[in-house]
Formats: structure tokens, C-alpha cells, sequence
């Protein structure tokens, strides 16, 4: 329908620009016209918000993904889903920060999206200390994603600390596979 608008504009101006410069062609307001209707497609599509969040449109184009069909995409940033992190440590690298901040912009644009931070440890250390520190790698997650806009009431935390490895073993492989935060969505 905007687009339908924006169209019937722009031929109007045209065609009042052409009847003002009796008939001849103004090639540079011809142009003027198709760069602003491009920029305002580009800026409609760029505004289109997810089917099923809290700022749906009423007017959808097939080109909208739900949510979910934004987790499905095998090649979206949103399929990786598991933070690894150092040795006894909390802090999140690089790397992880740019994938985080995907996911956060997602669950901030999504009101009807809610994620659980579930923080492990490998099998060195106590177990209280490993609940703790799969604690302190869950909230570390939560502060990027809230940082990037999500709500507090959208993300929970749980500490798994060494209960739930990902990989069974006791070499350096297995244990830097089971030092991690996942991401669990779940679409509302």
C-alpha cells in the first residue's frame, strides 16, 4: 500500500514537472525522483518489523519472517547459539560479542521472544564453584543482551555448572566444548 502511495507521487510529480517545462524532458528530476523512490523503498523495507512482535504492521509483505522462521535460518547469526568461554574465566571475546549483539537486537525487536541463558563449566573445581561460575558466564550474556535493548523480563538465567557437559572426556577438547552459555529461545 505505501509503496502504491509513493508510486502515485512520484508519477504525479513527474507528470507536473512535465507539463511545467511544456513538455520537455528533465532528465535530473527524472532521476531526483527514482533515487527518492529508492531510498524510500529501501528505508520501508529496512522498517519492516517481524511478523508477531510487538510492533507488527498491518500490512505484511511476503518477504516478512516470523520470529521463528528467523531461528530456523541455517545461515542467519541467530542458528549459532552456544558462547564458549576461557579457562575459569567470565569474560566474553570478541567474536562472541558480535554474535551477541545479533541476538540482542533480535530479542529486543522481538517482544513475543523470550531466550534462557543456560551457563555451564567444565568438570575441573568444585561443584559449588562451577554453579557459580556458569552463573557468572549466564550474566554475562544477559548484560550484552540487555545492553543491545532487550528487556530484563525476556531473558532468564540458570546455572548448570558442571551437571550438563556437552562433550564426555577429560582432555582440554572436551573440556573447552562444556565451558559455554546456550542460548534457548522460545517464541510466545
Amino acid at each position: 500500500m505505501n509503496k502504491l502511495i509513493g508510486v502515485i507521487a512520484i508519477s504525479a510529480l513527474f507528470v507536473t514537472g512535465c507539463a511545467t517545462q511544456d513538455d520537455a524532458f528533465d532528465a535530473q528530476t527524472e532521476q531526483d525522483a527514482a533515487a527518492a523512490a529508492q531510498q524510500a523503498d529501501t528505508a520501508q523495507q529496512q522498517a519492516q518489523p517481524i511478523v508477531g512482535s510487538d510492533t507488527e504492521a498491518s500490512a505484511l509483505t511476503d518477504d516478512v519472517l516470523t520470529a521463528q522462521e528467523l531461528l530456523e535460518e541455517a545461515d542467519s547469526p541467530l542458528a549459532s547459539r552456544v558462547i564458549y568461554f576461557a579457562y575459569d574465566s567470565a569474560k566474553i571475546d570478541d567474536d562472541s560479542l558480535g554474535l551477541l549483539e545479533a541476538h540482542g537486537n533480535f530479542v529486543a525487536g522481538n517482544g513475543n521472544v523470550s531466550v534462557r541463558l543456560e551457563g555451564h563449566a567444565d568438570e575441573r573445581g568444585s561443584r559449588e564453584y562451577n554453579i557459580g561460575l556458569g552463573d557468572r558466564r549466564a550474566q554475562s550474556v544477559r548484560r550484552i543482551l540487555l545492553f543491545q535493548g532487550a528487556s530484563s523480563d525476556q531473558i532468564d538465567t540458570i546455572s548448570y555448572g558442571e551437571e550438563q557437559p556437552a562433550m564426555l572426556g577429560h582432555d582440554e577438547s572436551s573440556w573447552s566444548k562444556n565451558r559455554r552459555v546456550e542460548l534457548i529461545y522460545q517464541v510466545n
